[in-house]
């Protein structure tokens, strides 16, 4: 091998190359060196087969790279060249003619090529030495007998002047280096033959050197010019004086005498001067001084020259990226990733078909269900057959010749799955799959909303093929190629994206493998339908023989007669397309004068032949492990990964230099030309697939990977495989880490730099490292090594937000997923709960990185100490990240958010209106809801995620019913159909058309009640009840009744009592249920003057419980009736128990348990269920130990039915009124007809680990003292206590007995007091520290209730507000506690509005707001009231300012304004808007008075500047923050959750770089109105209208108002 350029190539190697490619990962691409004569023999760098494999590659890097693709060093030495390997018959015979007279010349020539018929046209072939075997004299005296006959066929004229300078010349090569980038996404142009340039031959000659046969293609013959292309030249001063003196000098080309070779020395000089004519900017040369021994690093002038090299390939490299970079960022579309991934699926599709051959009958039938599928709904169509049997190549045909089977114009999808990023998994395949339809359709895209959650995704590409059915524009044909290869196929039990049904003119196609485990045994679970199964099988004898005739011709060759006997002998009978692919290889390589061996009869034989073969040429250990690296990896990997992981591999190391040793003292590398060698000899079997800005390598055939498994694989193989990955991707052996290694020759040990890429988690701000996020769990979890796993993975903030936002919070799920079932660790769950309760969030406001690690922060902070090893590190971790957080921003100080562990699984989203339905299915762990645009959804509970959606129903669905083992559902609508659907497969079963009119009264009764055993559906609605057959979907019986008396309750009792039903008017009618025939009637007895309301059947007793409008409760049967409980309000619900042993029974805002006896019921409690505001719903838990119930005030709270009514927990619903419950076993789910969203709760009581106990306040009156240690509200029940709540502890401490309801409750921190507004009036102070007297203060007039409180801030002074009058009192020190005097003042307001908020100063000023929005400023001593500019609606919280200089105040208009105290006008005011957003419900100033927080009632926090008003931070809390306390540091804040907010607010003092609080908010506007710039623009007249997008314009307060002193 040349060594005069050794020293330059380890100099780049060492420092430039890692540059560049540290500059690419910043810009998301890929750098790869390919230097082929690194680290191999001279003998194999120079000889003919290194030289046509450096063409290649510098062709493939031209067509690849984005940047630099061809970079040379040139230096004094033009080099030898091998004889070419082929030459053409014609051309051959021109020279043997004219060798006839040189016998010795002929007969070396005749010796030295075999004739080969068997190539398309005959060429000669030389039969040289093997690889890497020395040339001796015979070679160069081959290339003169050559050069001879050239010379005189061309005088003749027998050969061209073209042929003939391929021999006139002597030859030469000095060392060169092609280098590529990849751009992320891109990908590889097909690698075929050397394409003629220039009129270049196809393969090398003798008349040129190697190096210049790789300039001219790789710089003077391209099309581009100089364009990627560097060429550095060397010149050494006083170069020519010194070889002449001295022939051991080997800088320059020498013959073998040692003489000058000055031919070659003139073409050297000939090929600088070619350069620098043709392309001048791309040389780049350097003068060097002489020296004897050539560069040597320690000389300085040689140190700065190779430094200079360096920094100038750097500097070229990185100009030529950017430049690239720039022209593709102003040439790119919006959807260039669209057209990419459809462009290679097409150009996939296209390549498949070329050899496509037989299958004509199987095609024809296909067409023939299509077009019988055309008009009418249809299941999708499955190809299945063993792998390698040639589905994807007859996916491709269909794909082609759809118009013409079809027979009329189609929309056409192609997916290949696994082949690009795109087609990889279920997410992103959906993506493009809708975009494409859409546009191709000219419909909307998907919304950004819809693409943030995958059941979105779902839902929406199912509604899509309606949309597009409905359209009657062109067939819609999906064909979605290898199902088992889509990622999330490997793990999922279902295929929820799948639709189970398609609309007409829709086709949906897919393949996949037949075997055990695979996606063809989901697919039969879902399609019940046998005709959809369509099996491809191997192809006929002569298909086969034509197949490979194809193959051959597309190879341009041929083979004998014997040769093709031989191969047809060796295939069986039926062609498999993957055992012909593999005989057409092995037999493509047969020259006429081979001999074959045998092939193998079966595609496993041929395929361990293939090994074989592979290892006899490349040895066994590089085969093993280069196929065992690629199959290991999860995903494929890319070259310069494989290169990578083999420079780290000792053992391929080793082996490779055994024989020789490495270039390089400092560094170690795999030598890439073995890698390319073998890659040249896979051919067909690596596939590549364009994935995280990488083209991945893959084994194409699903066999072979199957063998290399088995053969290159076993058990301590394999995890020795993933370990070294893991190691790679961890980045262990990367930025100049050192590895030991022992080589053969040296026998010493070795610590050398293997440049390797560095792995970071973020190559730049932006781009992640995509690679290593999919990679490297995978491999830790493969090789064993668990530890690592949570260290650097699962347990890991940084490693988790990155995967999380790059990838998506569900790719970060199914990460934990998979390595749960391995890794034995509790605090996993924890955490792996902990993402799916943040999933909500991540959806709603976007996968940010303050946002997820404030997520996990406050639901971990509740297990940091009693899980230290897994959480506690990952909270530190994310508390160090705050505190360099460079943006103003809010950082949990507690949990505070539902933890993991706690009732809540998980919080569920459809892009569906609200839901009016739900039924369980138990035995399959679903969930089947019902919404008001009529789609019946199927949820697996288990993975959380849409199934299937069941579309049919054209108005609400207002019922579903689930039985037959949960697997049937029926759902009844108010489009008067009733639909029987599979819940397995999705598809529809039955259609039931109800009847009814055209415009019928709203029926407030809605019942259906499925008799399994005579397999009949009863459906009751208004007046009118149904009886359906379900096999036949015939009518058996209708009963109407009067339209002006419908009916309130159903009871379907055991035969032969038949149906009962009770009517509005009282009348009580039995019906058989076998013919609905009136069996008998009677009038309610027991209740007089009442209306029913509701009912529920007690089928066991064979009655009908009956509410009614004034209270009444009364068990009703077919022949009488009794009244059991006379009830304060109407009943709104009634709910029996599953074993009907209890019922419920719901009245205003309480809810009354009655137990069942021998005459009905009887009460069970001696208390009722209290709430906050009116019931809804109810279902009791497992067991009949709870009852859950749901109300008004958007609460759902479980009671313990064994704890006489003991309230368990207060749980926040979907944050509208929840009007639906479902229990299915433990779980429960509650949703509301306000909501798409839904959420599901846990019941079990002892769930581990014990997450903290939330208190159960749900008034939202809460008091909080002792810094946040306890809190303070009325008693759950009792509203005339107040429970004295310890925090740490979680469970009550105390109860202080007001006497009456409590209204308000304000702490006096100092003071150590509690101050308790009641309904009555009165003030009660409770002292908190000892159980001294209660003070009491009286209210101004007899029985006035206290609405709202306030203390200054000093806490001297109290304000009590009751509707028109405010109180102001004295507070202070006393010799046995503090002392309550006055009131001081009091003051009416005279006005019809209530008071509604108030804040008082020390120096008896008061500033009050109305329900009206009015607000006011009171001076007490001088009598006066200043009206402040009004709200436009109620305001909700009155603040002043620790410095008693400022006061903020907030309405449920969400506007917030801040006022000068001094002047009475307003500072700022501000208003905030988003799609969330309905006002705000507290606030209050930062203890430094320079920031004001304030809690909305859109469940957020926000924080702004008292100086300029600019929104500094919002923050989603899930919840409504019921008052805000400021502390040292922020703030705590108790919650409707039933949890304490305690975070720091930190600001750094420089906020030139803020970032957008808003960013992530959806529609989220923040307006500020400055006093003072309106006042500059008013003296300044400017254009009014630029005033009006400031804000909202306040009301101005125009009433006059006179207060009375007392």
């Amino acid at each position: 091998m040349p060594s005069n350029m050794d020293t330059e190539r380890e100099a780049l190697q060492s420092t430039a190359y890692p540059e560049v490619q540290v500059f690419c990962q910043k810009h998301g691409l890929m750098f790869e060196v390919v230097d082929l004569r690194w680290g191999v023999r001279s003998s194999e760098a120079t000889d003919h087969l290194t030289t046509e494999i450096c063409l290649e590659e510098i062709d493939r890097c031209r067509k690849t790279s984005i940047g630099p693709s061809f970079m040379a060093l040139l230096g004094n030495q033009y080099g030898p060249c091998p004889v070419p390997q082929l030459i053409g018959e014609k051309e051959w015979e021109a020279l043997r003619a004219q060798l006839t007279a040189r016998p010795r010349d002929l007969e070396l020539v005749a010796r030295s090529f075999r004739k080969d018929e068997n190539a398309v046209p005959p060429a000669y072939v030389l039969q040289g030495l093997g690889i890497g075997e020395p040339r001796g004299p015979e070679e160069a005296s081959l290339t003169s007998a050559l050069r001879a006959g050239a010379w005189k066929a061309h005088r003749l004229g027998l050969i061209t002047p073209e042929q003939w300078g391929r021999y006139h010349r002597s030859v030469a090569v000095t060392y060169r280096d092609v280098s590529k980038v990849h751009p992320r996404g891109h990908v590889y142009g097909n690698r075929g033959p050397f394409s003629r340039l220039c009129n270049i031959p196809s393969h090398p000659s003798p008349a040129f050197a190697a190096i210049e046969w790789e300039i001219e293609q790789g710089l003077l013959s391209a099309a581009d010019g100089d364009q990627g292309a560097t060429v550095f030249l060397r010149e050494i001063q006083d170069l020519n004086k010194h070889i002449l003196e001295d022939c051991a000098l080997k800088m320059v080309d020498r013959l073998a005498d040692g003489c000058l070779d000055t031919d070659a020395q003139n073409f050297l000089g000939c090929l600088k001067g070619r350069i620098a004519d043709a392309q001048p900017g791309a040389l780049k040369v350097h003068h060097l001084p002489w020296s004897r021994d050539l560069v040597n690093p320690q000389n300085k002038s040689h140190s700065r020259y190779l430094k200079e090299l360096g920094e100038q390939l750097v500097t070229r490299a990185n100009h030529q990226i950017l430049e690239r970079l720039h022209e593709l960022e102003a040439g790119r579309q919006d959807l260039a990733w669209l057209f990419h991934d459809i462009r290679h699926h097409l150009e996939q599709t296209a390549e498949a078909v070329r050899t496509f051959c037989g299958r004509q009958e199987l095609l024809a039938q296909l067409g023939q269900r299509l077009r019988q599928d055309e008009a009418g709904t249809h299941a999708p169509l499955v190809l299945f057959g063993p792998p390698g049997v040639g589905k994807s190549a007859l996916m491709c045909k269909l794909a082609e010749q759809m118009p013409r089977l079809l027979g009329c114009k189609t929309v056409m999808v192609v997916r290949l799955l696994g082949t690009s990023e795109m087609s990889s998994d279920a997410r992103s395949l959906l993506k493009s799959v809708c975009f494409q339809v859409c546009l191709a359709y000219g419909l909307p895209l998907p919304p950004t909303q819809v693409l943030q959650a995958h059941n979105r995704v779902v839902q929406f590409f199912h509604q899509l093929l309606h949309t597009v059915s409905h359209r009657n524009f062109e067939s819609l044909i999906i064909l979605l190629d290898a199902l088992d290869d889509l990622d999330s196929i490997r793990r999922a039990r279902r295929l929820p994206w799948l639709a189970p049904r398609c609309p007409s003119r829709v086709h949906l196609i897919v393949s996949a493998c037949s075997g055990p485990r695979g996606a063809l045994d989901t697919l039969r679970q879902m399609l019940k339908d046998p005709d959809a199964f369509w099996e491809v099988g191997p192809l006929s004898g002569n298909e086969g023989q034509e197949m490979i005739q194809l193959l051959l011709a597309g190879a341009r060759r041929t083979l004998s007669p014997v040769q093709r006997d031989l191969l047809w002998a060796s295939l069986p009978e039926c062609g498999h397309p993957g055992h012909l692919r593999l005989a057409f290889e092995e037999a493509r390589k047969w020259a006429s004068f081979t001999v074959p061996a045998p092939l193998a009869s079966t595609s496993q034989e041929a395929t361990h032949q293939l090994c074989a073969r592979l290892e006899q040429t490349h040895g066994q250990l590089l085969v093993a492990h280069v196929l065992g690296y690629i199959v290991s990896s999860r995903y494929g990997l890319s070259e310069a990964e494989l290169k990578d992981v083999l420079s780290l591999d000792d053992e391929v190391l080793q082996a490779v230099y055994r024989d020789w040793t490495p270039p390089s003292k400092e560094l170690l590398r795999f030598p890439p030309l073995l890698w390319v060698r073998l890659r040249r000899d896979l051919g067909f079997c690596l596939a590549r697939r364009p994935m995280d800005g990488a083209t991945l390598l893959a084994l194409a055939p699903r066999q072979l990977a199957e063998v290399v498994r088995e053969r290159y694989l076993p058990g301590p193989e394999s995890a020795k495989r993933h370990s070294l990955l893991a190691d790679f991707f961890l980045g262990t052996w990367g930025q100049g880490t050192k590895k030991l290694i022992t080589l053969p020759l040296l026998g010493k040990p070795l610590n050398l730099d293997r440049k390797v890429a560095p792995q970071p988690l973020w190559f730049s701000d932006s781009v992640a490292n995509l690679r290593k996020l999919k990679e490297m769990p995978f491999h830790l979890l493969q090789a064993g090594r668990f530890e690592e796993l949570k260290q650097e993975v699962l347990g890991n903030m940084s490693w988790i937000s990155c995967r999380g936002i790059s990838g998506g919070i569900e790719s970060l799920l199914d990460d934990f997923e998979l390595c749960a079932p391995h890794v034995d660790s509790p605090e996993l769950g924890l955490v792996r709960e902990a993402l799916q309760l943040c999933r909500p969030a991540m959806e709603l406001r976007g996968l940010e990185r303050i946002t997820l690690y404030t997520e996990l922060l406050a639901r971990l902070l509740f297990f940091a100490t009693s899980h230290p090893a897994l959480v506690g590190q990952l909270c530190q971790q994310a508390q160090c990240w705050f505190r360099v957080y460079p943006h103003p921003v809010l950082v949990p100080l507690a949990g505070f958010l539902q933890p993991p562990g706690g009732p809540l699984r998980a919080t569920l989203t459809g892009c569906h209106r609200g839901i009016t339905a739900m039924a369980w299915s138990l035995e399959e762990e679903l969930l089947v809801v019902g919404t008001q645009e009529g789609i019946v959804a199927v949820w697996d509970m288990k993975e959380h995620q849409v199934i299937h959606l069941l579309t049919g129903h054209t108005g609400e669905v207002r019922c579903v019913k689930v039985f037959a083992e949960g697997t049937l559902a029926v759902s009844s609508s108010k489009d008067h159909t009733l639909r029987l659907w599979n819940l397995l497969s999705g598809q529809e079963k039955v259609t039931i058309w109800d009847g009814g009119s055209k415009d019928p009264p709203e029926p407030q009764f809605w019942n259906l009640h499925v008799d399994e055993m005579s397999k009949v559906v009863y459906s009751a609605s208004g007046t009118k009840v149904s009886a359906w057959n379900l096999d036949t979907a015939e009518l058996i019986f209708r009963i109407l009744g009067d339209a002006s008396r419908p009916w309130v309750g159903m009871a379907v009792l055991a035969p032969p009592a038949g149906l009962l039903l009770v009517s509005t008017d009282g009348v009580v009618s039995l019906w058989s249920s076998a013919t609905g025939e009136l069996q008998g009637k009677h009038c309610l007895s027991s209740i007089k003057d009442e209306t029913p309301t509701c009912g529920v059947a007690v089928q066991k007793q064979g009655k009908i419980v009956t509410g009614f409008s004034n209270g009444s409760v009364s068990l009703v049967s077919s022949d009488r009736d009794a009244l059991l409980e006379k009830l304060p309000e109407a009943v709104g619900i009634l709910v029996v128990s599953e074993d009907e042993s209890l019922l419920a029974a719901g009245f205003g805002r309480s809810v009354r348990i009655f137990l069942a006896d021998a005459q009905g019921f009887h009460r069970f409690m001696a208390s009722d269920l209290e709430h906050e505001d009116t019931v809804e719903t109810a279902v009791f838990g497992p067991d009949n130990n709870l009852i859950v119930t749901g109300s008004r005030d958007t609460l759902v709270q479980v009671w313990s039915l064994s704890e006489q009514g003991t309230l368990l927990h207060v749980l926040e619903g979907v944050g509208v009124p929840g009007s639906l419950l479902a229990r299915g076993g433990a779980l429960v789910a509650s949703a509301s007809r306000q909501s798409s969203s839904f959420r599901v709760w846990d019941l079990t009581s002892a769930r581990e680990p014990q997450t903290p106990t939330p208190f159960p306040d749900r008034s939202g009156l809460t008091a909080v003292s002792h810094n946040g240690s306890y809190v303070y509200f009325p008693k759950v029940g009792d509203k005339s206590k107040v429970t004295v709540w310890d925090l740490a502890e979680g469970q009550e401490q105390d109860t202080l007995d007001a006497c009456s309801e409590v209204r308000c409750l304000e702490v006096a921190e100092q003071a150590k007091l509690l101050f308790t507004g009641l309904a009555s009036g009165i003030v009660l102070v409770f002292p908190l520290n000892s159980r001294q007297d209660v003070l009491c203060i009286p209210p101004p007039e007899a029985r006035r209730a206290v609405n709202c409180m306030s203390l200054s801030k000093d806490e001297g002074r109290l304000a009590v507000a009751y509707d028109n009058a405010i109180l102001v009192l004295d507070v202070g020190p006393g010799d046995s506690g503090p002392t309550i005097d006055g009131p001081t003042y009091t003051f009416y307001t005279q006005l019809p509005e209530t008071v509604c908020s108030v804040a008082v100063l020390a120096d008896y000023r008061v500033v009050y707001g109305m329900t009206n929005g009015d607000l006011f400023l009171y001076e007490c001593a001088k009598s006066k009231v200043f009206p402040l500019e009004a709200h436009g609606s109620r305001v909700t919280c009155v603040e002043v300012s620790h410095q008693e200089q400022l006061a903020v105040s907030v309405s449920e208009e969400a506007l917030v304004c801040l006022w000068d105290l001094q002047v009475c006008k307003w500072k700022f005011e501000l208003s905030y808007t988003s799609s969330y957003c309905r006002g705000v419900q507290c606030t209050c100033f930062s203890k430094d008075d320079k920031y004001v927080y304030a809690g909305l009632k859109d469940c957020s926090i926000i924080v702004w500047s008292v100086l300029d008003g600019t929104l500094l931070a919002v923050q989603f809390v899930h919840t409504v923050v019921n008052r805000i306390i400021p502390t040292s540091n922020g703030f705590i804040a108790p919650t409707r959750h039933g949890y304490l907010i305690r975070e720091r607010f930190q600001c750094p003092s420089s906020r030139t770089s803020q970032q957008d609080p808003l960013k992530n908010f959806k529609k989220a506007v923040w307006m500020v109105k400055c006093r003072q710039r309106e006042e500059l623009a008013a003296a300044a007249p400017q254009d009014s209208r630029s005033e009006s997008a400031l804000g909202n314009e306040s009301k101005p307060n125009k009433r006059s108002q006179v207060c009375l002193i007392v």
